[in-house]
């Protein structure tokens, strides 16, 4: 391990590389069991470096074979080398010197799939965060660039393709049955940005034009076989780069780009220059294989890693505190990338549920931290929602606050100014504060302050002066070592309705800043007075979510519905409804704790049944705004002292009561959509399956319910379909024969299809009720389950344990002994796996007392294991702290 694996590094401690590396030359000699690394690198001191100052490189379990200064051999009084550290005790002086390092790895050995290591017999690399210090030792930090030339040897029989980052420059054979290949990248980057993959894969081609005319030969590669599953993916590469040429102005730099999908691998994917590397989950899909959320998170994933080719490639990030600087900004692309491919509505409301999913948890727990930490022990636990999901918001306020014209001039002006710098928060607010004029040291807060702020708003109407008097007050909780908050700068988007369901509009606003329909807070109290209002509007705030608050509102019911109906504001009209629907599943749960009969309001069961006829909303709006808020959203609402199993059954009441009132109009629009002709993964088509399936889980409560969703299951025609079907019958007929025999016929489907299996792993694990540990425990010995691939660790164990409420928090604590079980059977394995499966027991304050001394329980038993990993013990010490 890294020896300084307890420290904890800060912010304020940073300081610039004593020493930089303008060219890396390596050369892999690639053996699955003894892989020679020659690197050959020339170092120059920093301008302020003492003369005396040693240089000291990065490792991780490395064995150091030779070690050269300038061509000579060095003796042993020269340097120290342990695996984790090289020190060269007296560098040169003055000017430049070459540094050659000799190094040995095993890469079939290298479970962690950080560094270099064996998937599927490929090699393959993960460098971010800090990955590259198990390759060869190094300055392996973000700041220090450098332009890489890599020579790669291998058999040819096991490994016919050899890539790396760049241009490919040479190639040839070296006799004995191996071959060679040279690649060159002429742009600087760092060391978490370097890749190589070398085995035997087939490959997808083809060509982009980009907007100067310059051709870049395009290639995906995936296990041979599955090559036509990576159709969509490359559509969708191509899409991206026009996109970025169309709405940033940005053209792709190099002759080639790559995409190589790899079956282990740790993240979603990864953004190494000119050669991503992907989880293969995120390129292959067909109709028989991939549901409609599979084609869409391709698109999105793919258009993510190729944007990081200037916001984190060319413009990187000084040091790790700055991750959100390349990740918030490049989620935001993708993003906007995503709402201007399919709806922008639905989009936006999909992308809040994300955030609400996961990021408020995290604000509101232990593991609270600003979008720009301050400090970190593991720079692997901070890729998290907060930094990605919580970092776009924070983009997107800027647009807000500035308007699209002066956000793309301070885009523009971020990359002509940083292109090639390692770069920070301070640099990126620096260009919109000079394009537009505007103070944004107050808003720059939303970086270095922890928690979601809350809005609390009160309005009255005087008919007879005209006017809306609207109160708004901001505050921020306290979070874990920040319990003094200071007052942000919160931009409100808002819209008044008036009765026809149009925007009034009104005369004058006083009280704040009122521009383009945004209010703009930036005191702890506002009282803002709209004239000219003769009758009383309905008021819609956070329209498009505008700032990531939580916001209570004090609104007459009948606003809630009027607005659920008419506001022009798609987000607003979905979060109307939302909140009527929250309001009464919490108070559902707390009446079904109480043992009362459940009764829901008449009004909401009409605007449900409403709202999935409404043939004049689209079909994939409908079905998301019938998706009621999950029980872990419910829970997260009510906020404390929360059992499980009164949330389950309130939500199970709510859907079975919408159900029994509307059935009759919902069966014949579910009829009507089952016939949509050949599958098309095009976000129209994708609707209208996700409204028919989400009327399926309706149906399925009603009598015959049951045979409707296995008749859905026997009868579907692509995953989409299927996958719907089976989850409905496993989860509301659970035990059933009808259930039973689906899950069979579907192992016997897809049994040697891991991606399609993982599937039928998380519908299992999701399964609600106590009984479901056990089934996920016996699943674990599964012949298509292994404990070492991340993906199948994540469909079954992470699902169990992220979302599976009356399962994982069983009141006896044996879904937290399960996974207390997994996380210790991987820390040393997978500690990067492991550390993000126990951030399932973030929240476990949040359950009543039984189940927290349960929880409490299985993370003390984590906390107590020798040798504990050091990314496992940052994360249960905080939870526990």
């Amino acid at each position: 391990m890294r020896q300084e694996k307890n420290r904890v590094f800060r912010l304020e401690d940073y300081r610039p590389s004593p020493f930089r590396i303008p060219e890396s030359h390596l050369t892999f000699e690639l053996e699955p069991d003894a892989t020679v690394v020659r690197a050959k690198l020339l170092f120059e001191r920093a301008d302020d470096t003492r003369a005396d100052a040693p240089l000291v490189l990065d490792g991780d379990e490395l064995e150091l074979i030779e070690a050269r200064l300038d061509g000579a051999l060095l003796g042993a009084d020269a340097f120290t080398a342990a695996p984790d550290r090289f020190e060269l005790k007296a560098p040169p002086a003055s000017g430049r010197f070459t540094l050659e390092l000799v190094t040995r790895i095993v890469p079939s050995r290298n479970t962690t799939l950080m560094g270099l290591y064996r998937s599927g017999g490929n090699y393959c690399t993960q460098c971010e965060a800090e990955g590259f210090r198990r390759i060869t030792y190094y300055l392996d930090r973000p700041d220090v660039l450098s332009v890489y030339t890599v020579r790669i040897e291998a058999k040819k029989s096991e490994a016919p393709l050899l890539l790396s980052n760049g241009n490919p420059v040479e190639n040839g054979d070296l006799g004995g049955g191996r071959h060679y290949a040279v690649w060159h990248d002429p742009f600087p980057k760092p060391s978490y940005l370097f890749a190589l993959v070398a085995g035997d894969l087939g490959v997808v081609r083809d060509r982009f034009t980009t907007m100067s005319g310059r051709p870049v030969e395009l290639g995906i590669y995936v296990e041979h076989g599955k090559e036509n599953r990576a159709g969509y993916a490359m559509d969708a590469l191509r899409r991206s780069m026009r996109w970025d040429e169309e709405v940033f102005g940005r053209e792709y730099d190099l002759d080639v780009f790559n995409i190589v999908a790899v079956s282990d691998f740790n993240m979603g994917a990864m953004e190494n220059k000119g050669l991503n590397i992907f989880n293969d989950k995120y390129v292959l899909a067909d109709e028989e294989t991939a549901t409609d959320t599979d084609f869409a998170n391709i698109e999105a994933i793919i258009a993510h890693e190729y944007f990081h080719n200037w916001t984190g490639n060319r413009i990187t990030c000084r040091d790790w505190f700055q991750l959100c600087l390349k990740e918030g900004l490049t989620v935001y692309r993708d993003h906007e990338f995503s709402a201007d491919q399919r709806s922008r509505a639905v989009e936006r409301i999909a992308d809040v549920r994300t955030l609400r999913a996961h990021q408020f948890p995290e604000d509101q727990g232990p593991l609270a931290h600003p979008v720009r930490p301050r400090r970190y022990r593991e720079i692997n636990n901070f890729y998290t929602a907060t930094v990605y999901e919580k970092g776009s918001e924070v983009v997107r306020m800027i647009r807000t606050i500035l308007g699209p014209d002066d956000f793309r001039l301070g885009m523009d002006l971020y990359f002509a100014r940083h292109d090639g710098d390692a770069a920070t928060i301070e640099d990126f607010i620096t260009v919109f504060e000079e394009v537009s004029g505007r103070d944004l040291s107050q808003f720059a807060l939303w970086y270095h302050q922890a928690g979601t702020p809350s809005i609390a708003v009160t309005s009255n109407h005087d008919p007879k002066r005209g006017e809306l008097v609207v109160e708004i007050e901001q505050s921020v909780p306290p979070t874990p070592g920040e319990t003094r908050k200071r007052l942000m700068h919160i931009p409100l988007a808002f819209g008044l309705v008036g009765t026809d369901g149009r925007d009034v509009t009104y005369r004058s606003a006083e009280g704040a800043t009122v521009e383009n329909g945004v209010i703009h807070l930036r005191k702890r109290r506002h009282v803002i007075r709209f004239s000219g209002l003769n009758e009383r509007p309905a008021l819609s705030l956070n329209r498009g979510f505008s700032a990531p608050v939580t916001l209570t509102l004090e609104q007459k019911r009948e606003d809630q519905l009027f607005l659920a109906r008419n506001d022009s504001d798609p987000f607003s009209r979905w979060q109307a409804f939302t909140k009527l629907v929250s309001d009464a599943l919490i108070d559902g749960s707390r009446r079904s704790r109480g043992q009362k009969p459940l009764e829901w309001p008449a009004d909401l069961l009409q605007l449900a049944g409403d709202i999935a006829t409404d043939g004049k909303l689209e079909a994939a709006f409908r079905a998301l705004t019938l998706s009621l808020p999950s029980e872990a959203d419910i829970a997260r609402e009510i906020g404390s002292n929360i059992d499980p199993d009164t949330v389950h059954a309130a939500r199970n009441g709510l859907v079975f009561a919408i159900a029994q009132a509307n059935g009759e109009r919902l069966a014949p629009v579910y009829d009507s959509l089952a016939d949509m002709g050949p599958f098309s993964p095009d976000a129209a088509s994708a609707g209208r399956r996700a409204l028919r399936n989400t009327l399926l889980d309706y149906l399925a409560t009603l009598p015959g319910g049951k045979e409707r969703a296995a008749a859905h299951f026997t009868s579907a025609s692509n995953m989409t379909d299927r996958a719907a079907g089976l989850s409905v019958l496993a989860h509301r007929h659970s035990g059933t024969e009808q259930a039973e025999q689906a899950l069979e016929a579907f192992e016997a489907r897809f049994g040697d299809n891991p991606l399609a299996m993982d599937k039928w792993f998380t519908i299992q694990a999701m399964v609600p009720g106590a009984s479901t540990v056990d089934r996920v425990r016996a699943l674990t010995a599964h012949p298509a389950y292994s404990g070492n691939n991340p993906n199948r660790v994540r469909a079954l164990v992470g699902s169990f344990a992220s979302g599976n409420q009356t399962g994982f928090h069983r009141p006896d604590g044996a879904g937290y002994r399960l996974l207390a079980d997994v996380v210790i059977d991987l820390q040393q394995k997978n500690p990067q796996l492991a550390a993000r499966l126990a951030t399932a027991l973030r929240s476990w304050r949040s359950v009543e007392p039984q189940r927290q001394a349960k929880a409490r329980e299985a993370l003390l038993h984590i906390a107590a294991v020798e040798n504990l990993s050091t990314d496992v013990r940052d994360i249960v010490e905080r939870t526990l702290a």
